[in-house]
């Protein structure tokens, strides 16, 4: 095991591999990583892509051990009363149930308490038989005060101190558990967002030169890797300098902390920057931006992926494993998908829409129709990714409903427990199915998760993304959609700029050139493009609609993966 050098894995039918500790080259640090729906360790888009990565790197063979904190508690676990409130709860789960208690314990000092962090171990394990560890670090140890064991209890929970304290086990400690458990050949560190920047702070002091005026920068830039992941600059952790040196405790030297962290606060995002030989906005665009918000450095785009065998729904697989039998270890194969008879692909898909209505009309008492057009809609819910920008003009989507064709929508995602904005956008899509049932057929599914995921993506007909420009870093649920032979309606910004081939893989929302979004111009596009073009195709021309169903999976589908994505990443980063 990992935990014992020289003794192969062995998993049922699957053939042994040696996996030594010292082969691992590739330390991945993320604050969340999704690995399964019943671990809740995940809030979102983050956390997701982390567990894709995790899965490609474990397919490909790439010697990369992962770190991620535990959170006892989850992220949250959403409830939505009948008047579209949000309510949060605990995720309650057993991480014996899922994970490797491991012998190993590490410790950090915060606020001049010496915090000590215990280790759990999942296996991703990867389609020929390589696995991946997934460290999780856990500070609810009884040798710890109730605030630092609560330190691993929430995703994204409590004040400014409570994250920077997480941030240290993260980061600080994530680097000090590395060396514990025997993970001593590490070369790269790969910070997936800000929030373990705090790594690039011990790797200083364990590389430091005879004083601690002579920082081996250089060192130790040359080991570490940093991808952005948002445009937005509310995203970007920022700490007062005074919370950092009580928390730390004398850990570094303030004034040297400011010249890498920046002046006025430690910019989590800057103190990488500063401390990363390479640099990765994560699609085109968002690389363009990213530049523009950090002029100076040099930031290159990876494009975001999604993991093809986790995503990819029953009925799809059946297909592909008939006539595209190399499509998970080669995803790039799904181009073939251009072959695949017309009526074999829309069996399958609908074969998954009904799973999907059956799901909704079951949980919501719903009364959604197997042969009406269903558009999908599921992202975090928050001001920017505009939820309710199709129903900017009720009337006129009832009007489109009624002429073109009718049209009913599944809507689903969390909005952070902090964001009101976001809680009042739930509220108000729910308000409407409320106020317009005779005429729109309108459900919103509470408590996203992966799960529930996989059902809507591959079972509606068309996927809408509605962010404002140019806040979209990159997005992954489309990609997910394209897989399934679902095409997209989305404004474009992040990897819909390059997925985007109107009318071949999807449609467009808004012109190219358009550096900003205006909500009154984005929605007549968004109704000209449903009335006009969208639906009377669904309807009336079933068969050049199955022909965009195919061009999705086999253009963006073998395209927008994370096995592409982990190989640029080897090569542009690991590499370097």
């Amino acid at each position: 095991m990992d935990n014992v050098p020289g003794t192969p894995v062995r998993t049922a039918g699957i053939p042994y591999n040696k996996v030594l500790k010292e082969d691992r080259k590739i330390a991945y640090f993320s604050m969340e990583i999704g690995i399964d729906a019943k671990i809740p360790t995940y809030g979102g888009g983050l956390g997701i892509l982390a567990g894709d990565t995790v899965r490609s790197c474990a397919d490909l063979r790439v010697p990369l051990v992962a770190v991620t904190l535990l959170y006892r508690k989850g992220y949250f676990r959403q409830e939505i009363d009948e008047n579209g409130l949000q309510k949060e709860f605990p995720c309650e789960w057993n991480p014996a149930d899922f994970l490797e208690l491991l012998p190993y314990r590490a410790s950090v000092t915060i606020e001049n308490r010496k915090v000590t962090i215990q280790a759990w171990k999942y296996r991703v394990i990867g389609i020929n038989g390589y696995y991946v560890p997934v460290i999780f670090l856990d500070a609810d140890v009884a040798d710890n005060s109730d605030f630092d064991r609560g330190l691993s209890y929430y995703l994204y929970g409590g004040d400014e101190k409570y994250r920077i304290a997480q941030e240290v086990i993260l980061g600080i400690g994530g680097v000090r558990m590395l060396r514990e458990a025997g993970y001593k050949h590490v070369n790269k560190y790969h910070m997936n967002e800000g929030h373990s920047s705090l790594l690039t702070l011990e790797l200083l002091k364990e590389n430091k030169k005879k004083d601690e005026s002579s920082w081996d920068i250089e060192g130790v830039r040359n080991m570490c890797v940093f991808t952005t992941h948002t445009p937005v600059p509310a995203g970007h952790d920022k700490f007062h300098y005074g919370l950092v040196d009580y928390v730390l405790s004398g850990y570094i030297p303030m004034d040297f902390l400011r010249s890498v962290g920046g002046d006025d606060r430690l910019n989590m995002t800057l103190l990488a920057l500063n401390l990363s030989q390479y640099v990765n906005g994560v699609a085109k665009r968002h690389g363009k931006v990213s530049r523009e918000m950090f002029p100076g450095y040099y930031i290159d785009s990876i494009t975001n992926g999604v993991h093809v065998n986790t995503w990819v729904c029953d009925s799809m697989r059946k297909l592909f494993d008939k006539y595209i039998p190399e499509w998970k270890n080669d995803p790039f194969s799904l181009r073939y998908a251009l072959s695949i008879p017309r009526d074999e692909l829309l069996g399958a898909h609908l074969e998954a829409k009904h799973g999907l209505i059956d799901r909704v009309n079951a949980a919501t008492g719903g009364s959604l129709e197997y042969n009406t057009f269903t558009v999908g809609f599921a992202r975090r819910a928050t001001a920017y990714k505009r939820a309710d920008l199709v129903f900017s003009d009720i009337t006129r989507l009832i009007q489109i409903a009624g002429s073109a064709g009718g049209i009913q929508f599944v809507f689903g995602g969390k909005a952070h427990p902090g964001d009101w904005q976001g809680k009042e956008l739930i509220k108000r899509v729910i308000a409407i199915s409320k106020q317009y049932k005779e005429h729109l057929r309108v459900v919103y599914l509470q408590n996203y998760d992966m799960e529930l995921a996989k059902t809507l993506i591959s079972g509606v007909d068309l996927w809408l993304n509605t962010p404002q420009k140019p806040k979209e870093a990159s997005g992954t649920s489309g990609m997910k959609a394209a897989l399934n032979g679902v095409p997209s309606l989305s404004v474009l910004d992040g990897w819909w700029i390059e997925g985007c081939i109107e009318g071949l893989t999807g449609w467009s929302i808004g012109k190219a050139q358009e550096a900003e979004s205006n909500d009154a111009e984005d929605a007549r596009s968004l109704y000209e493009k449903l009335e006009n073009v969208i639906i009377p195709a669904f309807y009336n021309n079933r068969g050049n609609w199955v022909d965009i169903m195919r061009q999705s999976i086999a253009i963006n589908g073998s395209f927008f993966n994370t096995h592409r994505m982990v190989q640029q990443y080897v090569l542009n980063a690991y590499l370097g």
